[in-house]
């Protein structure tokens, strides 16, 4: 199969025991991963973690969960969106890869529990997502962070959003973001790279699978075409943040992560892209199977960072 490492390997045979997701409603789905026993892995040390609730538009609340490392503080900011396709996930799904961000890069980690599809579709689930960036930056001081330094970031579905809320916070002279951070990101809704032919069955994240997600988070086809849901359409992206932009070799959404990088770079904008050899999608919040993968990516993050902090206080 592929390039894929040992560890990949493995999980996918596990995975594929399981009934395919796209074959399931979303709220199937998600009841099947809720009984499905906590993963025993080794939690990253930090001072004190913390769950909010936080005000979004309509009225709504969200939930936050705030990881603070060790140290005086204040500390700078990290905004994590979880993926999941905007279907499926919560606190839980990247809570031990957040907890390892705030330990290794020594920053407030602020992970957002933004509604889901299809009960609440695009463009909600970013806007929730816009909404915590703003709390983050209004509150900065109350939770020991530095307003003048955040991070957005996200893995798959969350690394959508982050590349949307970077836009939309160009957009709407939003707060200031220091750097995005992409890793897998959805990027595009055609599902037709070369990527999304050779691993669209297989690998975990089926091309069937994509396109289930994808249906469930837009309301018509036109939205496929909005910008702040395929960012990689948007005519201009000048003026965005620095991105640090981390795909997996054996994944469908491989080349729209790096051609969104590509676009990112043309314009000028200070790029770090890379791909994870023998890597699969979904391995940067799974810590039960690939921690020393993870580790690796969060190391590579950090020094980006802070290499990219260094550039703009010169």
């Amino acid at each position: 199969m592929a390039n894929l490492i040992p560890q990949a390997k493995a999980y996918l045979e596990q995975f594929y025991e399981m009934p395919l997701l796209q074959t399931l409603k979303p709220e199937e789905v998600r009841d099947m991963f809720a009984q499905m026993p906590a993963a025993d892995v080794e939690l990253a040390p930090l001072a004190k973690m913390e769950d909010k609730q936080i005000p979004v538009s309509d009225d709504a609340n969200i939930g936050i969960r705030i990881y603070t490392p060790e140290g005086e503080g204040p500390f700078p900011l990290f905004v994590y969106y979880h993926g999941g396709g905007w279907v499926i996930g919560d606190l839980e799904t990247a809570d031990a890869t957040c907890r390892m961000i705030a330990n290794k890069t020594e920053r407030v980690v602020v992970s957002v529990d933004y509604r889901l599809a299809p009960e609440y579709k695009f463009p909600i689930p970013l806007e929730d997502s816009y909404a915590a960036l703003e709390w983050v930056s209004e509150h900065a001081a109350s939770i020991n962070g530095s307003a003048s330094n955040i991070v957005v970031a996200g893995d798959s579905a969350g690394g959508n959003l982050a590349t949307a809320v970077s836009m939309m916070s160009r957009d709407r002279q939003g707060p200031p973001i220091a750097a995005q951070v992409l890793i897998y990101p959805v990027t595009d809704l055609s599902y037709n790279t070369g990527s999304y032919q050779e691993f669209g069955e297989g690998f975990g994240l089926d091309r069937d699978l994509m396109i289930w997600f994808g249906d469930y988070y837009i309301n018509h086809e036109i939205d496929a075409k909005n910008i702040y849901a395929a960012p990689l359409l948007a005519q201009d992206v000048s003026g965005l943040p620095p991105a640090f932009v981390a795909t997996a070799e054996c994944d469908v959404l491989r080349d729209e992560g790096m051609a969104y990088a590509k676009r990112l770079q043309e314009a000028g904008i200070h790029v770090e892209a890379y791909t994870e050899p023998g890597l699969i999608h979904g391995f940067f919040t799974n810590m039960a199977v690939f921690p020393e993968q993870i580790k690796g990516t969060i190391e590579k993050m950090d020094q980006f960072l802070a290499e990219t902090k260094k550039s703009i206080s010169l």
